[in-house]
Order: structure tokens, then sequence, then C-alpha cells
């Protein structure tokens, strides 16, 4: 394929205002819901993976208890929509874990034609987000023409560096151009990108406005600060607080619970919002809203990814949730 050249986004937030404005429901949030009630789900929302990046044990840290008991592993952050009357399956994030991810999609809704994936969509260009694309490739499944939805400087990080430049010469996967504010209408499924701060080396960072026929939600799991992101220059601030006004279940980023979970390292400047710090932020939204908060991407020195933590008690008496891997929200009635 030929790419064009230049791959530079010129947009302002007053796009996402329109795009989003236009979703905004009215509805109380969706919950996790069982099994047995999300048969009937016609568009649903399956959470595939709730850890950072390197998952959880991570790579060199030997004292893990998730090495000896494996219920306390966890996959990197991804989640799945899949619209059963299309009989389609849409992944966000392509991460390290995505063979095991993949394997938990089918068993909700199983495939006859492998990796059965209408479309990825990328946040960004950091390890535990982009590097399952490698699977897709010759050297493993050889999937052919999987549509890859990116942002232009991710577009162009995948088009220009190798390996990832070999998936598409090889037809493994087809870029397909996404631009922030502008909606991907796939049936049932709308699907909007938003820019956020985040630690930009290679490539901008978006979090995805996802709306199903009656509900929405937010997938969010990196950024700087939600401050910086109100204060953010070159027209694209936005509160968070008025993007979770506008769907039913909000995925955000919960890294790092507080400073000092890390032992012997001020934590204050860390390109991530605490938990803590975001609790304290929407302290005072109505119940509705505290509601729709669903931490994820959590570091594996995050105590909240121990079931027994009492940090966890702390959020969820809070009026707050934490993402669970497996967990399913409706998103049409």
């Amino acid at each position: 394929m030929t790419w064009p050249p230049g791959f530079r986004l010129v947009h302002r937030m007053k796009t996402h205002i329109l795009a989003l404005g236009a979703l905004t429901l009215t509805a109380a949030p969706a919950p996790a819901q069982s099994e047995a009630v999300i048969e009937s789900c016609s568009v649903e929302l399956i959470v595939l993976g709730v850890g950072q990046d390197g998952g959880a044990p991570q790579l060199g840290n030997s004292a893990d208890l998730a090495w000896e008991d494996p219920s306390l592993r966890r996959l990197a952050t991804s989640i799945a929509v899949v619209d059963r009357t299309a009989g389609a399956r849409y992944l966000f994030e392509a991460t390290p874990d995505i063979r095991e991810q993949l394997y938990r999609l089918d068993q909700a809704m199983p495939t006859t034609a492998p990796p059965g994936l209408d479309a990825i969509f990328l946040t960004h260009g950091h390890i535990g987000h982009y590097t399952g694309l490698m699977f897709l490739g010759h050297e493993s499944m050889g999937a052919r023409d999987v549509p890859v939805y990116a942002m232009p400087s991710m577009s162009a990080f995948l088009f220009s560096n190798g390996p990832w430049d070999q998936l598409v010469r090889y037809d493994n996967i087809e870029l397909e151009a996404l631009h922030a504010g502008q909606p991907v209408e796939l049936g049932d499924v709308r699907v909007t990108a938003f820019e956020v701060p985040h630690r930009q080396e290679y490539t901008e960072v978006v979090g995805y406005h996802i709306a199903g026929p009656t509900r929405s939600a937010i997938f969010l799991p990196d950024i700087d600060s939600w401050e910086e992101w109100e204060t953010w220059d070159d027209g694209l601030a936005m509160r968070i607080e008025d993007l979770i006004a506008t769907v039913d279940v909000a995925y955000v980023d919960a890294t790092f619970y507080a400073n000092g979970e890390i032992p012997g390292r001020d934590m204050s400047g860390f390109p991530h919002p605490f938990i803590a710090h975001s609790m304290e932020r929407f302290a005072d939204l109505a119940e509705s809203e505290r509601a729709k908060v669903r931490f994820i991407h959590f570091n594996h020195t995050n105590p909240v990814r121990y079931p027994d933590a009492p940090e966890r008690d702390v959020v969820t008496e809070a009026g707050f949730n934490l993402a669970d891997e497996g967990e399913r929200v409706c998103l049409a009635d």
C-alpha cells in the first residue's frame, strides 16, 4: 500500500465537543453485568486485561506473589467490543498478552476465522499498547488485512519502522486513518478518539469514546494528569468530569494508587494521576457520576490489584469501582 506523506494532525478541541456531545446519554451508569444477563446483549464491552504495560507479575520482580499464585496475575490493559448482530469483534490495544486475550474473547464470542478482528484501535506507541501486533505477522498467525486504526503519528511509526512495517508490507495489517474528534462508524458501534497529554516520545496519545446503541463508555488507560489536560494548549483542553458526564461507564488511568508505593522513590512527578488524587478530585461529583468510574491500568506495585487489599475497600466505599478482567458491560438494551 502507499501511504500519504506528512501525517500532520490539525484540529481543535471544539471538534471533540461537537462529536462527543452528540453522543451524550442520560441513562444511569451501566454496571458490570453477569454472564446470564449478557447473553441477550447485542453489543457489549468485555475487559480483557487491567494491568500496566508489563502486566503482573512483572519481569525482574521475583518476589511477586503472582509467580506462585496464578489468580493474582494480571494481563496488560485491553478491552473488546463485540456486536453480536453484525458478528463483529473490535479490539482496543494490541498488548503483549494478545494471545491469551484473544482466547478469552473467543470464549465470549467464538470466531470461525481467527483472529476474527474487524478492527484494532491503538491508543499510542508504548509497549503495552501495540507490540501484540507482532503476533499477527508471518512468524506467528500470518493474519491477513486486519484493520488497525491509529492516529497519524502512530500510523507513520508503524509504516516506517521495522519490524512493524513488515506487517504492512506483507498485508498482515491494514492501517486505517484515525483522527481525533472524527467518529468511526462500525454499524451499531461508534468510536471517537480524543487526544490527551502523555509522554509522546514516538506518537500522540488518545483515549476513546465508545458508543453502542443505547449506552457508551470511555477508555482512557494513560494520561499525565487531569490538571494538565484541562490547561492543555492548542485548543485540546478538556475536563475529565465533563467527559465522564457524556457516558455511562468510564475506564480511566489508575496506574498508581498513591505516592510511596515504590520504595525509595519520590513519585510526585510521575506521569499518571494517582487513584488517591483522582478520588479526591472526583469526591464532589454526584454519586451516580462517581459510580461510572472504573479504574484500570494497574502497575504491578499498585495494591488494588490484590483482591484482599484494604485500598480496594477505600475505593469502593468512596463510590468508585475497579475494573476486573472478564467483566462485561452491555452497551445495548
